[in-house]
């Protein structure tokens, strides 16, 4: 009875571990996955579950075009184990709205089969409470959300199984700043979701120091026959805490001082830009004095240049100095002057004006 109730648990471990199409998982990673779920056994009996036994019973598929042999299932079957409950469908549902607007479209799309499961769930429980609030809640990113770039189911694959299985993958990268193609072998450390654009972290060639791919701009990768390097001590929170993807200025945070206008009051109330915040009301005004301790990066900059007018930025002079400037570029545009000479211009009105 053990050896029965073992076998029944492994199979349906293995139903687990295999992909949807266009996901694959190969013979060997598949037996290095089981192992680690402490089931004891060969390749060659591995093969024999998947060909003689699940394959005649569920809709497998074995992609024999190259070793070692890779196994997924028909795009459009659809099992649940367990069985979806309704508060689970509902957060799916919720779910696919953010991702929408977050990550590409060939990743979305592999999760569409529970997504639809999700929707026919509440869709046929007409009655109950929970099936409305689909129709009534949205989950909406913050800020301005960007269509996600284009990224290929083929890019997508060998990418997610390089990094979890621990590979070197050959790459065509069109790069940015050069506007031309390079070829690399890069060693995954880590994938990044920020905003539109997901990033692969990882080493390359012989290099150790860890840099960012856009995926979207990969527009060749197929697994490497080099060995993987590992980054050491890489670990991917210090990483982002680092200032990795805030495109930090200085590791030092820097204390900012700015007069805010009521609706920036009102939101840095409820939500505070920084652990440490004071706001203090300005006397015979409706404005207050912000006073927090920031990161020194070009995100909070950005942030406080989208506040436009109702952000008087005092402190750091640094940002101060930089606002001024961009606002005076703008001006200049609009106007069909230099920049220089409307700056001229300014500082001439303001010596004329001074007693």
């Amino acid at each position: 009875m053990s050896e029965i109730r073992d076998t029944l648990f492994r199979y349906l471990a293995m139903l687990q571990l295999i992909p949807r199409s266009p996901g694959r998982i190969s013979t060997p990673v598949l037996l290095e996955k089981l192992q680690e779920r402490g089931f004891q056994i060969d390749t060659r009996s591995l093969q024999r579950d998947l060909r003689d036994r699940l394959s005649l019973h569920f809709p497998l598929v074995c992609d024999d075009s190259q070793k070692p042999y890779r196994w997924y299932f028909d795009r459009d079957f659809h099992c649940s184990l367990p069985a979806l409950d309704i508060p689970s469908a509902l957060t799916l549902v919720l779910a696919e709205e953010y991702l929408k607007g977050l990550l590409p479209p060939v990743v979305v799309d592999q999760l569409a089969p529970q997504f639809r499961d999700a929707r026919q769930l509440l869709d046929d429980l007409e009655q109950n409470d929970l099936s409305q609030w689909a129709r009534r809640v949205r989950a909406i990113p913050n800020g301005k959300a960007l269509i996600p770039a284009p990224l290929s189911a083929e890019t997508w694959q060998t990418v997610s199984e390089a990094l979890l299985s621990q590979r070197a993958i050959d790459v065509t990268y069109l790069s940015r700043s050069a506007e031309e193609e390079k070829q690399f072998t890069l060693h995954p450390q880590g994938l990044v979701s920020r905003h539109s654009v997901t990033y692969l972290l990882a080493t390359v060639n012989d290099y150790t120091d860890v840099r960012q791919f856009a995926l979207h701009r990969i527009e060749e990768a197929r697994l490497s026959d080099a060995c993987w390097h590992d980054a050491g001590d890489f670990a991917l929170d210090d990483y982002i805490a680092g200032g990795a993807f805030g495109y930090l200025q200085s590791k030092a945070p820097v204390t900012l001082v700015a007069n805010v206008a009521p609706l920036v009051v009102w939101l840095l109330s409820e939500t505070p830009l920084a652990e440490e915040q004071r706001l203090t009301p300005l006397l015979e005004s409706d404005w207050q004095r912000l006073e927090a301790k920031v990161p020194d990066d070009q995100q909070t900059l950005w942030w406080l240049m989208g506040m436009g007018i109702n952000v008087d930025v005092l402190e750091p002079p640094a940002w101060r100095q930089i606002i001024l400037e961009t606002a005076t570029e703008i001006i200049a545009r609009a106007e069909g002057v230099s920049s220089c000479d409307l700056f001229r211009q300014t500082l001439s009105k303001k010596i004329s004006a001074s007693p």
